[in-house]
């Protein structure tokens, strides 16, 4: 009899969660109902058009077409370069602290796996993007989580953090390699100044761990707030690496386009297992990708005011429909507490109620981690109108549950 094989890894991965609502979704679409989406950080509009254009131009060269460089091509690893020294006044060497990846998710994954051993300890601060602490878990590495708090402006509480931080580097064994953090946070939208940033550093110099920080929100900020990098901070590049992506403030998600930059040994063994894993994005895109880094600043303003924006409309809709929203500083979504009659649901059904009752999508904190269950995340992916219909709806479907009881 055939024995059945184990795929070890697989098993040590829970089911997605938010595979439950976009089951519900697909199949309220196929019965052609009109859902309002809000569940995925997929932005709806289109790429700069002069990116789109060199797309197109690069993509009818013949010597285009064979395989790419895995690392990137040297030109999009400067555009990067040059992109840091104009946003944050840093300087980055190309080819040996630069990796382009095919998307930031994918760039964070095999990161990784390219410097994790089995066994080790990583910290990952929850709620949090759910591939930041599972690619630890897929590559046989345990992770420890601590929630976290942040005030009503949703900027981080920094002395409740590093009480946390030190907390879970002395009572973890093996003492732990890594820290992720990820500001502007997805998915509580929480930010940091560059004061967090430097204590942080600091502490990893001290207690000899590497730092792994997203920011893939870096340029979707409002008001007079703006997203510091952590390579702002003298000697950050001793003890970590950043990565970045052109999904959200270049409308580019489908294209693929990340990055990880900073501390060469960590650079250097992604480029060498990316080197054995793919042979690169297609090199068209990656033209593309470089002439939006290098001439499409004016269009990131563009999109940044469209988010901003939109989160207006739906805090005031979304609150005269008797759901109160906080403004959030950065990022492109809302978390949003779950209205006070329908706390007792949880995150999960609370948004598969508003699914199949209000026709409106939503993620369900859990999906983040446990600390997220009394909210949900809300992506601004809707237009004004699409917003304000989903106010009405939601409104109706508060009442419904207030007459429930």
């Amino acid at each position: 009899m055939f024995e059945e094989i184990s795929f070890g890894k697989i098993n040590r991965l829970p089911k997605y969660l938010f595979s439950t609502i976009n089951e519900i979704k697909l199949n309220m679409r196929q019965k052609g109902e009109d859902v309002i989406d809000f569940s995925m950080g997929n932005p709806d509009g289109m790429p700069p058009k002069i990116v789109i254009d060199k797309l197109c131009e690069s993509a009818k060269k013949p010597k285009n077409q064979g395989y790419s460089v895995s690392k990137g091509i040297y030109k999009l690893r400067l555009a990067l370069c040059d992109w840091y020294k104009r946003r944050f006044d840093v300087e980055l060497d190309p080819n040996l602290e630069v990796c382009v990846g095919m998307g930031s998710k994918e760039g964070f994954v095999h990161l990784v796996q390219a410097i994790t051993n089995v066994g080790d300890f990583a910290i990952v601060p929850e709620p949090a993007y759910p591939i930041h602490y599972h690619a630890f878990i897929i590559n046989g590495a345990n992770v420890s989580t601590f929630p976290i708090s942040y005030n009503a402006e949703y900027e981080l509480d920094e002395d409740s953090f590093f009480v946390a931080l030190q907390k879970a580097l002395y009572e973890n064994f093996p003492k732990p390699k890594f820290v992720v953090v990820n500001f502007p946070h997805n998915p509580t939208t929480v930010v940091v100044y560059k004061s967090f940033y430097q204590k942080l550093v600091k502490l990893a110099k001290k207690e000899r761990f590497y730092i792994i920080s997203d920011i893939a929100y870096a340029e979707l900020f409002f008001g007079d707030f703006k997203t510091p990098s952590i390579f702002e901070v003298k000697g950050a590049k001793d003890v970590a690496v950043e990565t970045y992506t052109l999904s959200k403030s270049y409308n580019m998600a489908g294209w693929r386009i990340g990055f990880v930059a900073g501390n060469r040994r960590i650079v250097e063994a992604l480029q060498k297992i990316k080197g054995w894993i793919d042979y690169g994005i297609y090199t068209p895109i990656q033209v593309a990708a470089t002439i939006a880094l290098n001439e499409c600043d004016d269009e990131v303003l563009i999109v940044k005011a469209k988010y901003e924006k939109r989160m207006k409309v739906m805090v005031e809709s979304f609150g005269n429909a008797g759901w109160k929203l906080q403004m959030p500083k950065a990022s492109m979504f809302i978390w949003a507490k779950i209205p006070p009659q329908c706390a007792h649901l949880g995150s999960l059904e609370f948004a598969k109620r508003l699914l199949e009752e209000a026709k409106v999508a939503v993620s369900p904190g859990a999906g983040f981690g446990i600390a997220g269950d009394s909210y949900v995340r809300i992506a601004l992916i809707e237009n004004e109108k699409r917003i304000r219909q989903a106010a009405k709806n939601i409104k109706r479907f508060l009442k419904a549950i207030e007459s429930e009881k």
